[in-house]
């Protein structure tokens, strides 16, 4: 019978006193990190001291990690080892200062031979050549000969240059001799033959910056067991891709490709079934596809797993069948990915599609230089401009390229791909951005020690008398007296924190009726609210003072609740596969981000707005709940994906939009007024925006159109504006007769699809060039179009689509020696080098792939 290990690990330690903790989100509160990549990153700053040590003082987790990208890469290895995987779950056991060798050492035997029923016969133990006590511990559980003392290479563990750090304790399985027997199958080599499985860490030391080691006050331990490797072993596999985590997908991949696996040539099986399991996981936890960041990232993973189908013969979208069944065989554990299935599918075909469309002219390309590679024996290197140019324009990730070369043992001329692509950088966002709060220093942990978290009264008032606990400079340390910027902590605080989507309260406070100092934000450190000020007069601990919040809150609270009904609204029209990919309120409008294919169309767009001004005017009261997030859950409450709850929450109601929210909310949705759409846009592959605008704004918003609308007729009144139309139709007219039929003239047009976006790019002659690209425009959603006349003249159009026309014909342009520009929807120019036209055209058309791919 198959074991569970995930659960047996969790029930295990949850016997032993220990509390369990979900697995945190792919995407961690960590600024230096780009993905979650170990068991303890949940727990680092209770490690590192930031704050206090929970109760009970003890944990385990089942954590989902990913090595892909950053520091932490394992992608490259992926396929051709055993054990590289890009996502893979680490199941561990935390002591914060509760217990430390004895009882870890003793935990982890009893786990591993009693639980999971390995033979004492194949375990092996190291430590830390310096570690005498951990040797004396564990010749209680394991002879002394199976005991192996390591370096600090293999068996000392540290967080950064400084910190916290210690000795390792690792477990190891004998696989058998007869199994491995190469030369480096010996005990901490390279070969398979001795398999760790589990790793606990005594973090003992702290490490000053001259390198010295201190004792730790309260040692700790952290451990980790790689799930895949530990099921792996258990049903008597030698490679983790043989068991029963992965073979269900490779099966998948067999039935899609019509092919047979073999270990021995099937790598790409393997690579697509590892990668499969990151993308679906990645897309259900809010990642998306992207020209930088993590979507890059994800990008990336998707792309390299396209080309391995590719290798296997697919010439469509395969990737997004493999994700149905890692959301069935992993659904069970981790219930978001059977509920979001769907959408991920979607997305990850699309985000295929795209690819495939450019993968078989980018692959001729790479063969093209690969040939040449291959005859000038002297020329070891893979050009670099190339390898550029299947990036920039093919949608080639530079490791993916890599991959492929590394298969005929070839390299890059990184150098030269460099040059090329610093020259983009200059003009481009910088590659990533981490997320999470900036502040790694600052006396939050003393402040929580010594009061708490302080109370949040905002629900109930605006304004209220409260005491000052502290005050912290501009670089958050604690001060008696603060004069000038910094920040303050009340012991209860009617200024709401920003959280989610609402921005932070302002106001301001006084003392005997005088204002004192201005609030101008709110924000929640490590649990703490604290608010950003400005002091007019000097303000010291201990004062009592009177704090009044901005009225600017009311208008913040009825863009808040119309974001509910928006969320609502949403998935009535489009389906319940909207979620929630990002947020901003703000007191004069409100943008939400959400998963949806495509671009929403004009209908959608007025039913959307219909329905949220149709529960606006119902005057549904808010109704607020206290209960269990199980309870929540059951009643209908959507909750937001990485968002941590407690044990209770707190639930929002507006008629049938139920939330889980922590926010600040209006009386009743009357409050809100008139709700209006003012833009809806892209954000990435698979997500969009609405901005909006309700209360107040609503008003300005519809006087300003309704100005507009006024301004209009009355121009439309004057004769001279009705003569010139007069006149201009009498001259297209005119132009028709000479030109020919503008009708004819668009059906001898080329028309391309290009992501759903039809494309007319080619040399032109006829009537005027601006009409048959209004006409175009006309005829199609979403369209880009660019003209070049016999003359020279450039003319382009764009509706709904990522490209700016303006800055389209420039660059057209400069391949001609001329120079234009214009709108966004259209523009123009002119280039003297009529020799050059066709070079203009394949320059335009690259533009529009390197834009939309």
């Amino acid at each position: 019978m198959k074991k569970d290990v995930r659960a047996l690990f969790l029930e295990f330690f949850q016997s032993k006193g220990h509390k369990i903790y979900e697995s945190m989100p792919l995407v961690p509160d960590d600024p230096t990190l780009l993905f979650t990549n170990a068991g303890m990153v949940q727990f680092k700053d209770i490690f590192t001291g930031k704050v206090p040590t929970p109760s009970p003082n003890i944990a385990t987790s089942a954590q989902l990690c990913i090595r892909a990208g950053g520091k932490h890469n394992d992608l490259e290895n992926v396929g051709y080892t055993s054990r590289h995987h890009t996502l893979f779950e680490m199941l561990g056991n935390f002591s914060f200062g509760a217990y430390f060798k004895k009882e870890a050492i003793a935990y982890a035997w009893e786990f591993v031979t009693e639980v999971l029923g390995f033979s004492k016969e194949v375990l092996y133990v190291t430590i830390h050549e310096s570690d005498d006590e951990a040797f004396e511990l564990w010749k209680e559980h394991i002879d002394s000969n199976r005991i192996k003392r390591m370096g600090d290479k293999d068996n000392f563990w540290q967080m950064g240059d400084t910190g916290p750090c210690g000795p390792c304790s690792e477990i190891f399985v004998d696989q058998g001799a007869e199994k491995f027997n190469g030369p480096e199958d010996y005990f901490g080599g390279d070969g398979d033959r001795f398999l760790e499985i589990w790793n606990l860490v005594f973090m003992q030391y702290e490490r000053d910056i001259e390198g010295n080691l201190k004792p730790l006050p309260k040692p700790s331990i952290d451990t980790g067991m790689g799930l895949e490797r530990v099921m792996a072993l258990l049903e008597g596999k030698s490679s983790n891709f043989d068991s029963s985590l992965f073979m269900p997908l490779i099966a998948k991949v067999e039935e899609i490709v019509g092919q047979k696996y073999f270990y021995e040539s099937g790598a790409s099986f393997r690579v697509i079934a590892d990668h499969a399991r990151a993308v679906a996981f990645l897309l259900a936890q809010g990642v998306n596809f992207d020209k930088e960041g993590r979507g890059y990232v994800l990008r990336r993973i998707l792309r390299r797993a396209v080309r391995h189908g590719y290798l296997l013969g697919m010439r469509k979208p395969f990737v997004y069948e493999v994700l149905e069944s890692v959301c069935e065989n992993m659904g069970s554990h981790y219930h978001y990915l059977k509920e979001k299935k769907e959408i991920i599918k979607t997305q990850c075909k699309a985000e295929e599609e795209r690819f495939f469309e450019t993968l078989e002219n980018g692959m001729n390309l790479f063969n093209k230089e690969l040939e040449v590679l291959k005859k000038e024996k002297s020329k070891a290197l893979f050009s670099g401009e190339i390898a550029f140019k299947l990036y920039d324009t093919y949608g080639f990730p530079l490791d993916l390229t890599q991959d492929m070369l590394r298969e005929n043992g070839f390299g890059v001329d990184i150098d030269s791909f460099e040059v090329c692509m610093q020259k983009q950088k200059e003009q481009a966002k910088a590659n990533w951005k981490g997320s999470g709060d900036s502040i790694q220093e600052g006396d939050f942990k003393t402040l929580l020690s010594k009061f708490g978290e302080n109370v949040f009264i905002g629900y109930e008032c605006a304004e209220s008398k409260s005491k000052i606990l502290a005050l912290l400079d501009e670089n958050f340390k604690e001060v008696k007296t603060l004069q000038g910027k910094g920040y303050v902590m009340f012991d209860k605080t009617p200024l709401y924190p920003q959280s989610g989507g609402p921005i932070g309260d302002k106001g301001r406070i006084l003392q005997q009726n005088e204002i004192v100092a201005t609030i101008t934000d709110t924000k929640k450190y490590f649990g703490l609210n604290i608010s950003t000020l400005e002091t007019l007069k000097p303000l010291e601990i201990g004062q009592e003072v009177w704090i009044e919040v901005s009225k600017d809150r009311l208008e913040i609270a009825k863009h808040h609740s119309a974001t509910h009904l928006l969320h609502k609204a949403l998935r009535e029209v489009l389906g319940d596969h909207i979620t929630q990919a990002g947020s901003l309120v703000e007191s004069n409008r409100l943008r939400f981000d959400f998963s949806h294919p495509k671009a929403l169309s004009y209908e959608e767009l007025n039913k959307v707005e219909l329905l949220v001004n149709e529960k606006i005017l119902k005057a549904n009261p808010q109704i607020c709940e206290v209960m269990g997030i199980e309870a929540a859950k059951s009643k209908g409450a959507m909750a937001l994906f990485g968002e941590k709850y407690g044990e209770n929450v707190r639930v929002i109601s507006f008629g049938d939009s139920i939330e889980l929210c922590g926010g600040i909310h209006v009386e009743n949705t009357a409050n809100i007024g008139s709700f209006y759409i003012v833009k809806e846009s892209g954000v990435s592959s698979g997500v969009r925006r609405i901005e909006a605008v309700c209360g107040k704004a609503a008003y300005y918003y519809g006087k300003e159109a309704l100005s507009e609308i006024a301004s209009a007729k009355e121009m439309l009144k004057t004769q001279n504006l009705l003569e010139g139309i007069k006149k201009q139709k009498e001259q297209i007219k005119a132009l028709k007769s000479q030109g020919g039929n503008s009708k004819n003239e668009i059906n001898n047009l080329k028309i391309q699809e290009i992501n759903g976006i039809s494309m007319v790019i080619q040399g032109f002659s006829g009537s005027d060039i601006k009409e048959i690209i209004d006409e175009i425009k006309n005829k199609y959603e979403k369209v880009v179009i660019l003209l070049i006349d016999e003359s020279g003249r450039i003319a382009a159009g764009v509706k709904n689509a990522p490209i700016k026309a303006g800055i389209w014909v420039k660059e057209v342009a400069k391949v001609m020696g001329g120079n234009g520009g214009g709108r966004d929807d259209f523009a123009t120019a002119g280039g003297k080098a009529l020799d050059k036209i066709e070079e203009a055209l394949k320059k335009a058309k690259e533009f529009v792939l390197q834009s939309l791919l």
